[in-house]
């Protein structure tokens, strides 16, 4: 039985990977639990799971479910609750799908303590992506990949030289604004957004969707994953969500994995792997498919891809700004202080303004998201 903790088990991905512990009882066992504020579904997930340790990031939340809980299951609160679910002894995989970059410190704890990953925190590699690797490698720890589209590529290595690759092709779906323009977009809101075509997922990642920013982000992850030059990762618009994604190599040949639209597929494969066990979900109906399209990313639109490029190529803490500044500009869109385009512009600007640090530590990358989120906010105003 495989031990694991989940962080961000209130969420999307984590809510989807409780789908399949529970399909597979005899298989997994949850020994941690964490979530940002929801007390509520994570007693709910407590008392279905009964895990050892379950945290709560916001200490007025976690207050609230120690008064009225009274199980086995430890309560804790903030990092010190973070570290301690990434870093149990019991643990085999931490699923790593906090929002954000919340998910970097636990991260690299968990990975300290030797327990492989199922990643699906993107911001982690995105942020520090050299040093989560040579960290990883040097605690001979596995980064399992919980991304569709990174998944698929994992899948499409299998079996194959590295050395042998041509490039590694990202599908986007294009989000709910695909083939719109500029102009179109001055007063996209919120609920525009959120209308994604093929994903069900939370409202940061859709946004993010919406934008680019999220293949953005993708090609660095992949960048770090997969030990693979910006110059060979490319980007390709796909509307079905069907194709995940492929890997070209030098003779011509191109891998490609498929599947439905279900995040339990990547999830079940990351906890799993190498095996491949059954999951009761909707399987593809090849006698009744839609034609499958491709075409070119629209990046004069959808500036996320570019900056994402641009901040990979240089390196450094860049990648760390990118993402902090995103995240302030897609919150402050949420609540509706700036408008949807208005989200490049703030990450242009942090990006324009950081002097770069070409041999960060881990505690310079916190250093520099506080400082990017301060000057965002400041944009805001």
């Amino acid at each position: 039985m495989k031990k694991i903790s989940i962080l961000g088990s209130t969420g999307s991905i984590g809510t989807q990977t409780l789908s399949v512990v529970r399909q597979h009882p005899d298989l997994f066992r949850v020994e941690a639990i964490a979530a940002n504020c929801n007390d509520e579904l994570l007693e709910a997930q407590i008392n279905e799971f009964k895990p050892q340790l379950a945290v709560l990031y916001d200490e007025a939340a976690a207050k609230r479910l120690q008064k009225r809980y009274s199980g086995k299951t430890k309560i804790m609160a903030a990092d010190a609750g973070l570290i301690i679910a990434a870093t149990l002894p019991e643990i085999d995989t931490v699923v790593t799908s906090l929002m954000g970059f919340a998910g970097l410190r636990p991260t690299l704890a968990a990975i300290e303590a030797g327990k492989n990953i199922a990643l699906a925190n993107k911001e982690t590699l995105v942020v520090a992506g050299e040093l989560v690797m040579a960290k990883a490698q040097e605690k001979n720890v596995a980064i399992l990949p919980v991304d569709s589209e990174h998944c698929a590529i994992f899948q499409c290595l299998q079996g194959n030289e590295r050395e042998k690759i041509e490039k590694l092709l990202l599908t986007a779906s294009g989000g709910p604004f695909r083939g719109q323009k500029t102009a179109d977009l001055l007063n996209a809101g919120v609920a525009d957004c959120l209308a994604h075509p093929t994903w069900s997922m939370g409202q940061k990642i859709t946004i993010d969707s919406a934008s680019l920013v999220n293949k953005g982000l993708e090609i660095i992850e992949a960048h770090w994953l997969y030990n693979m030059p910006y110059e060979k990762i490319q980007v390709v618009v796909h509307p079905q969500s069907i194709l995940h994604s492929m890997v070209e190599y030098i003779d011509g040949t191109v891998m490609a994995q498929l599947g439905s639209t279900d995040m339990r597929l990547p999830i079940q494969y990351a906890l799993t792997y190498p095996e491949r066990i059954n999951l009761q979900a909707k399987k593809l109906d090849f006698w009744n498919m839609p034609n499958l399209t491709f075409e070119k990313p629209d990046t004069q639109t959808f500036r996320g891809i570019d900056l994402a490029y641009n901040a990979g190529k240089i390196g450094g803490t860049m990648p760390c700004v990118l993402n902090a500044a995103n995240e302030i500009a897609v919150d402050a869109f949420l609540h509706n202080k700036i408008k949807f385009l208005d989200i490049y512009n703030i990450i242009e600007e942090a990006m324009q303004s950081h002097q770069v640090d070409y041999a960060p530590t881990a505690e310079t990358f916190f250093a520099v998201d506080e400082e990017t989120r301060f000057f965002a906010k400041n944009l805001i105003k």
